[in-house]
């Protein structure tokens, strides 16, 4: 028993193929032969590899093939570009042969093979596919595009022939935008854009990295410094030199619309026209075609074309198809349905009516697609639209029209192009016992429950509405002593009041006048209103303003437009009074009660600022310290009256010596202090300082006295004399100490005072 399992399993060996071993060999056969999905096993160089994708082109030699990898790389190794690899796998077809790789393992690392300098007209071709080629040409357009495993760049790259698509592994959003209109030379490996039957569409450029692409030229003009030109002005840069060469196709003719397009077929091809034509054509015709190789997306047409039908008959039969036929998208085989003749059948789920084209929304198989048909271009009168009974099953007839070009899990979303009504069956009515009789039979039972309880509804719902706007207004009226306590602005708190009552009087207009300021919702015009008013009145008895309302010129007067009113008025008194009482404690908080200059207090808090502020910015800043001289003899003179006079009037005297900016305070008694922000050196401050010390030079004349004054002043400088507020304040209070020393060690022998006070008459 043993030497027959032996012998059988010795037999299955032999009889097992023997992998291709050498990429020549696996690049020569044909899809055909790739169909019975022979097993391959040989070495090559990878010259582009998407680790999130697991995808490859490898090359050995002048061959070179796509890998789709099912499993990442063995041994976890990462691969790149120019590391020799061992491929194992299976042969699968599509555009051409690719390799369905069980595992990909790294031999060694090594060298890139020299690229091949391609033209378009090469890149179109098929004797480069998965090629490491050279390509040069102008980058038109440079975006990142996000992506659920990496983000990568795409580029159109315009060359000498056409635009090619490059894909790029990067996420240097920065560096993209960087590439705008430069002339480039680019390395990848070169590839291909299909459509859903595997038609090649158009050409791409693979590229690892940011390195691969050289600059050789960059233009002048940066894309984003370029002048503004006008929307309807751009035509004007528009220029174009095609040397697309002109072909003719045959096919029958599946479908005409007159001055847009015509789909011709044949066999498994099919093809979408674009043309101007207008002339009658008949469906099932043979006819040719001429014009232009074009494509939009991933779809192939022909456009600029010309048709010349034969009238050979050559009807095509429908392709019966489900929904996920026709959704499908090949990812690696040809078999979509695109542009071609197809029959399908579904539930009709809705109908729209547009002011170009009919629409049937079909369900199938959980699914929806659109049946479409489009109105004649120049139609005498266009037809009435087929009427359908939803949830009808019809089978249509048409071309399948694939949308987008970037499917998900291989499947895109299509329509039917309906050639006619006739090109829809009724399969199928609609069961009595579907859904939208059942919504009759409800909507029926729900009149009738509505009529039986309407009554008892209309009783409750004048007493459900005065409790909710009673409650409304509640909540309003606590809003607003919210905002009232909360010191918010005066205008915002006004508004809140005038909505208030312009909900309680149905909506009418409502509106505030304060201080000459109107407030709220005024109308733009009156003509047609009756104005209400009531003065809004404070405790003390003044007259604060009057608040207004605009309603009806029909209506009567009523007890509820005074009571809104006078709501109103009793809240806007207690916010303008409210408001009037924060202001001034916040000014006596911050000013000298006597002077109406800073208080200590508020100078601190701006001293703390600029040191904060000169930090940042590294700047100056100076503090002046001012001592009137004598100031007590004045109080002893002419008492303490005459000396708030004298205090107020120095306080004046030296604002106005003062700049925008700078900041003037009292700190007590006879003693102020000024910021002064924004200088450029000592200078600037010791310049202020000599004019605040020479406005007192001029004699001040109170209540019939004269007197004349002066004051000791000290000056420091931010950093220079000190870093700190107690530092600054301490270094111009011993400057001033030494300038008042200073000045009275200049005075007569006789000890003659600084501050000299006589008579008005006598002076």
């Amino acid at each position: 028993m043993l030497a027959i399992l032996c012998g059988c399993a010795s037999a299955v060996r032999a009889a097992a193929p023997t992998p291709l071993a050498t990429l020549p060999q696996v690049a020569a056969l044909t899809n055909a032969q790739a169909s019975r999905h022979p097993h391959v096993a040989f070495e090559a160089t990878a010259i582009y590899y998407f680790g999130p994708g697991k995808d490859m082109d490898a090359q050995d030699g002048g061959e070179a093939i796509f890998v789709r990898g099912t499993k990442p790389v063995q041994n976890g190794a990462h691969v790149v570009p120019g590391d020799r690899v061992l491929v194992e796998g299976t042969l699968e077809p599509s555009f051409l042969p690719y390799v369905l790789a069980d595992t990909i393992t790294l031999i060694r690392h090594g060298t890139l093979p020299a690229p091949y300098p391609a033209t378009f007209g090469d890149l179109l071709s098929t004797n480069l596919n998965c090629r490491f080629v050279r390509v040069r040409g102008v980058i038109r357009t440079a975006d990142l595009v996000p992506s659920t495993t990496a983000p990568n760049g795409r580029l159109e790259l315009l060359m000498d022939g056409g635009y090619a698509d490059v894909h790029l592994d990067t996420h240097d959003a920065g560096a993209l935008r960087n590439l705008l209109d430069a002339e480039v030379e680019i390395t990848g490996a070169a590839g291909r854009t299909f459509d859903s039957k595997m038609q090649q569409t158009g050409v791409r450029i693979k590229v690892s990295s940011l390195a691969d692409i050289r600059i050789l030229k960059r233009e002048d003009d940066n894309p984003w410094s370029l002048p503004i030109t006008p929307l309807g002005k751009i035509i004007t840069a528009y220029h174009v030199n095609d040397l697309s060469r002109r072909v003719r196709v045959r096919g029958t003719i599946t479908y005409y619309q007159p001055d847009t397009a015509v789909v011709l077929q044949s066999g498994a091809g099919s093809l979408w026209v674009s043309t101007q034509t207008g002339q009658p054509l008949q469906i099932g015709d043979v006819a040719d075609a001429t014009g232009f190789p074009d494509s939009e997306g991933r779809h192939l047409i022909l456009s600029h074309a010309e048709i010349l039908d034969t009238h050979e008959k050559a009807p095509v039969t429908p392709q019966q198809a489900t929904w996920r036929q026709l959704a499908f998208w090949a990812q690696s085989t040809p078999g979509g349905h695109e542009y071609d003749l197809v029959s399908t059948e579904g539930r009709v789920a809705a109908e729209v009516r547009e002011a170009t084209q009919d629409e049937f929304v079909m369900q199938s198989g959980g699914r929806l697609f659109t049946a479409v048909y489009r109105h004649p271009s120049r139609p005498a009168r266009v037809p009435a639209m087929l009427q359908v009974p939803l949830d009808s099953t019809i089978r249509v007839t048409g071309i399948c029209m694939i949308m987008g070009s970037d499917p998900v899990n291989g499947e895109a979303p299509f329509d039917v192009l309906l050639r006619s009504f006739s090109d829809i069956q009724v399969v199928a009515r609609p069961s009595i016992l579907n859904v939208r009789n059942l919504k009759i039979v409800i909507g029926l039972l729900l009149i009738v429950v509505i009529a039986i309880g309407v009554r008892s509804w209309a009783l409750e719902r004048k007493l459900r509405r005065e409790t909710a706007a009673q409650a409304y207004v509640e909540r309003r009226r606590s809003r607003i002593l919210e905002s009232i306590n909360a010191s918010k602005p005066l205008e915002e708190i006004i508004g809140q009041i005038t909505e208030v009552v312009s909900f309680r009087l149905q909506g009418a207009a409502c509106w505030c006048e304060i201080d000459g300021v109107r407030l709220g919702n005024w109308p733009q015009s009156i003509t047609s209103q009756r104005i209400v008013r009531q003065e809004i009145t404070g405790r003390s008895g003044t007259t604060h303003g009057t608040i207004f309302a605009a309603v009806h010129s029909l209506t009567e007067s009523s007890p509820d437009e005074t009571a809104a009113l006078s709501f109103g008025a009793g809240l806007a008194t207690l916010a303008i009074e409210t408001s009037r009482l924060h202001s001034d404690l916040v000014h006596r908080s911050e000013f000298d009660l006597l002077t109406d200059v800073h208080n200590r207090f508020s100078l601190d808090k701006e001293l703390d600022s600029l040191i904060h502020n000169a930090r940042q910015s590294t700047g100056l800043f100076g503090l002046i310290y001012i001592d009137l001289n004598d100031f007590k003899q004045v109080n002893d003179v002419y008492g303490h009256h005459v000396g708030d006079l004298y205090l107020q009037e120095v306080a004046e005297r030296m604002k106005r010596q003062l700049r925008t900016g700078d900041s003037l305070g009292r700190l007590g008694g006879d003693e102020f202090a000024v910021l002064v922000a924004d200088v450029r050196s000592r200078v600037d401050v010791d310049e202020i300082a000599l004019r605040l010390e020479h406005c007192l030079d001029e004699p001040f004349a109170v209540q019939g006295s004269v007197v004349r004054g002066s004051a000791s002043v000290g000056v420091a400088l931010y950093p220079e004399d000190a870093a700190t507020k107690d530092g600054l304040l301490s270094a111009a209070d011993a400057a001033m100490y030494v300038a008042k020393h200073t000045r009275r060690g200049s005075q007569p022998a006789n000890g003659q005072a600084d501050a000299e006070m006589a008579p008005k008459d006598r002076a």
